[in-house]
C-alpha cells in the first residue's frame, strides 16, 4: 500500500507547491441560468462552463461532444465551491457508528442514550461515544463516572466531550485503563477527582490516552471516510483540510481515490508522528484532489473543558490556568522540522498564553526570509493577547478560525474569561483590519459540518437557536462577501491553491457550489434555509441536490 501512495507522489523542493498545469481530465459541465458570484469582483458573462476539469468561455463546450453534465438552474445562485479550513473526516464518519451525544440536555440523557447502544452490543464490548457538553446542562459541573457505571457495568464506557479534549470513562473503562487514585498525568493532562481523591471518570487532553480503544480496521476506516465524503459533499463542501491525519488513513484515502471514489477535494494536515511523511515534504496526486503538505499540532486544550492555557486565571476557577500540550521548545523543533521539509505547520491554540507560546516558536524558527512563504498556521487562535495580534501580521501567521466555536462558546465564555478577556477572542474582524487572511473552517465533528451555519454565524455572531437580537459580539460581524472569502478564497490561501480555488475564473480548477438562493442579498435567516443544489469538484457533479 505504502508503495502505491507514494507512486504518486510528486517531488517538490520549493516552500511553495506549484498548481498542476494538466489535470487528468475530470468533466465538462453547463450551467444555464444562474447568479454567478465570481468572488473577484468581476461579473461572469453567459453560461458557467467547465471542460477538463477547469473553466472556459461560456459557448467552448459542446455537451454532445464533451460528454458534457447540462443543467438549467434559473435563479440560482453560483458561488466558488466552499472550502471548511479545518475538519476531521475520520471522526465525522465515525458519528454514525458511535453514540451521539451531541445537542443532550442532562447528564442522564447521556446515560440513556449509551444505554440503548450497549444492548445492540455484545457483553465486554466497547460503547463509545461523543457529543457530550456540560455547558448545556442545568447542573454545569463535569459528570462523575457512579451512575454510568451502575447502568452499564458490564461494558467498557467512553464517552468523549464535544470538544475532542476530555472524556467520561465508567469503571470498567478505568479499570481497563489502569486510572486509579494513586495514578499520575503530566502537565499536558488532568485526571478529574472527588474530595477524597478518587478519579470521577473524566480525563482531559494528554490524560485521556490511559483509554485504548479498539484499533480500526480497514474496512471501518474506509466505510468512515465514505460516510464523511458524503456528508460533505450533500452540504455543499468542495474541499477540506482535513486536520490530524495518519498514515493508515491517509493510506485508505489514496486507495479511495485510485478506486475513482475519492472526490472530495482533500487538504492533508498529517499527524505529527509520521515523521518520515513529514521528512519527505510537500506531495499531491496528479489531479491535486488529495494534497499533502502541512501537519497538525497542539499546543494546549479546549476552553470548554477548562484545557486552553491562559496567561492569567480562569475567572470562573481562580488559580488555574490550563494545561500545556507542548511548550515552546517543542513546537519549535517541529516548527524547524517542517520548515526544513517545506511543509506547513498547523498548530491548535486556544487559550492566550498557548497562542503566545505559539507565536514566539514560530518567530524562531531558522529559515532565510522567515516564515511568511511557508504560511505557518494558528487553528483557533481563540484568545488572543492584546499585543499578539499584530504579530500574526508580522509574521504572516494565519489564524484558522472557526465561526460557529463563537456562537456555541459564547453563552459561557464570559464566564470562563471575564468581560475584558472576551472581548480579545473569537475577534477574527480585528484580523481582517490588520489586513490579515482568516481562512474559516468549523472543526467538524466538534461542530455541525454545515457551511451554512459558519456563514450566518460570521455574518449575526448569533447563534442557529438564537442569541441577542444583536448578536453576542456585534463588534466582530462581517459582510456576505467577507464571510464567504473566508470560506473560500482565503481557505484556498490557506492551502497555498489561491490560483486555482476559491474564485471563479477561466483556467481554475472548475469546483463549485449552486445554492437556490442568493447567499449575498437573502435574509440572514435565510442563510439557514438555502439549499444546496449541486456540488461540483473538478468539473464533476459530485452531489445533485435537485429534488432532494
Amino acid at each position: 500500500m505504502v508503495a502505491a501512495l507514494w507512486s504518486f507522489a510528486v517531488a517538490v523542493v520549493a516552500a511553495v507547491v506549484p498548481a498542476p498545469q494538466n489535470p487528468a481530465p475530470s468533466g465538462a459541465v453547463v450551467v444555464r441560468g444562474v447568479t454567478v458570484y465570481t468572488g473577484t469582483g468581476d461579473l461572469w458573462p453567459g453560461n458557467l462552463e467547465a471542460r477538463h476539469g477547469r473553466y472556459v468561455n461560456s459557448g467552448s463546450v459542446h455537451p454532445a461532444h464533451h460528454g458534457a453534465a447540462e443543467f438549467d438552474l434559473p435563479g440560482a445562485f453560483v458561488m466558488p465551491g466552499l472550502i471548511d479550513a479545518h475538519g476531521h473526516l475520520l471522526l465525522l464518519g465515525g458519528m454514525l457508528d458511535e453514540v451521539d451525544l451531541v445537542g443532550t440536555t442532562s447528564y442522564q440523557e447521556v446515560i440513556a442514550r449509551a444505554v440503548k447502544k450497549a444492548s445492540t452490543l455484545p457483553k465486554g464490548s466497547w460503547v463509545i461515544g461523543r457529543g457530550w457538553d456540560q455547558n448545556d446542562w442545568s447542573n454545569t459541573a463535569m459528570p462523575r463516572h457512579q451512575e454510568l457505571s451502575a447502568a452499564i457495568p458490564d461494558h467498557p464506557v467512553w464517552l468523549t466531550r464535544i470538544d475532542g479534549h476530555a472524556g467520561l470513562a465508567n469503571q470498567r473503562a478505568l479499570e481497563l485503563g489502569g486510572v486509579r487514585k494513586d495514578s499520575v498525568t503530566g502537565e499536558g493532562g488532568e485526571i478529574l477527582r472527588d474530595q477524597d481523591g478518587e478519579p470521577t471518570g473524566v480525563l482531559v487532553d494528554d490524560a485521556m490516552g490511559a483509554i485504548k480503544l479498539p484499533a480500526l480496521s480497514p474496512d471501518q476506516i474506509r466505510q468512515r471516510l465514505l460516510a464523511a465524503q458524503r456528508e460533505c459533499l450533500r452540504h455543499g463542501l468542495t474541499c477540506v483540510h482535513d486536520a490530524g491525519v495518519d498514515r493508515t488513513t491517509l493510506d485508505a484515502m489514496v486507495a479511495l481515490h485510485k478506486e475513482g471514489k475519492w472526490l472530495l477535494r482533500t487538504y492533508v494536515l498529517l499527524d505529527p508522528n509520521e515523521r518520515e511523511l513529514i521528512a519527505r515534504g510537500p506531495w499531491q496526486t496528479p489531479d491535486a484532489r488529495i494534497v499533502v503538505r502541512a501537519v497538525k499540532l497542539y499546543a494546549d486544550g479546549a476552553l470548554g473543558s477548562r484545557g486552553a492555557r491562559l496567561l492569567e486565571p480562569y475567572t470562573d476557577q481562580p488559580g488555574w490556568r490550563g494545561l500545556v500540550s507542548l511548550p515552546k521548545g517543542t513546537v519549535l523543533e517541529v516548527a524547524q522540522r517542517c520548515a526544513d521539509s517545506s511543509m506547513q505547520l498547523c498548530t491548535h491554540a486556544i487559550g492566550d498564553a498557548a497562542n503566545k507560546t505559539v507565536l514566539d516558536a514560530y518567530e524562531a524558527v531558522k529559515i532565510d526570509g522567515g516564515i511568511a512563504p511557508l504560511r505557518f498556521r494558528i487553528e483557533h487562535a481563540q484568545v488572543i493577547a492584546e499585543d499578539d495580534f499584530a504579530r500574526f501580521a508580522r509574521l504572516g501567521v494565519l489564524p484558522s478560525m472557526q465561526p460557529t466555536h463563537l456562537t456555541s462558546d459564547m453563552p459561557w465564555a464570559a464566564e470562563r474569561l471575564g468581560p475584558e478577556r472576551v472581548l480579545r477572542a473569537y475577534a477574527w474582524r480585528r484580523f481582517h483590519a490588520l489586513g490579515v487572511t482568516v481562512p474559516f473552517g468549523s472543526d467538524f465533528p466538534v461542530e455541525s459540518v454545515d457551511p451554512r451555519k459558519g456563514l450566518f454565524a460570521a455574518v449575526t455572531t448569533r447563534g442557529e437557536r438564537g442569541g441577542p437580537a444583536g448578536g453576542y459580539r456585534p463588534d466582530q460581524k462581517l459582510s456576505r462577501e467577507q464571510a464567504i472569502r473566508g470560506f473560500t478564497r482565503h481557505a484556498a490561501h490557506a492551502m497555498f491553491a489561491e490560483r486555482d480555488l476559491g474564485t471563479i475564473e477561466l483556467g481554475n480548477l472548475a469546483d463549485f457550489t449552486v445554492f437556490d438562493r442568493d447567499l449575498l442579498t437573502c435574509a440572514e435567516d435565510d442563510l439557514l434555509q438555502a439549499k444546496v443544489l449541486l456540488t461540483v469538484v473538478g468539473g464533476q457533479v459530485a452531489y445533485d441536490g435537485r429534488g432532494k
